[in-house]
């Protein structure tokens, strides 16, 4: 089982490591393995302030794509929907 840890907890960690503490002395510190905190430290290097959104939180940038998708999606129903209701009314007419 994958233990989890929270926004706060990763931020202080690698704070921790940017104010100089090796990243092995840290890991044992906190019971974390090197490669956890590696990840951590390129997640806040690529996205700062935005990363760690936690659990079911998703990016502002990840939210807008997925809101976009079902846009998306929601508008080609309705095409749909409108192409159908065109070829009845068109058959009604002949």
């Amino acid at each position: 089982m994958t233990k989890k840890y929270d926004r706060e907890f990763k931020m202080q960690t690698v704070q921790m490591i940017q104010e100089g503490k090796p990243i092995a002395q840290v890991a044992r510190e906190v019971g974390v393995h090197e490669n956890s905190l590696y990840r951590w430290i390129a997640e806040l290097k690529q996205d700062g302030m935005q990363a760690f959104p936690g659990s079911g939180n998703l990016k502002p940038e990840d939210k807008a794509l997925r809101d976009l998708q079902k846009q998306l999606r929601d508008l080609q129903e309705e095409n749909e929907i409108l192409k159908k209701a065109m070829h009845y009314f068109a058959k009604d007419r002949r």
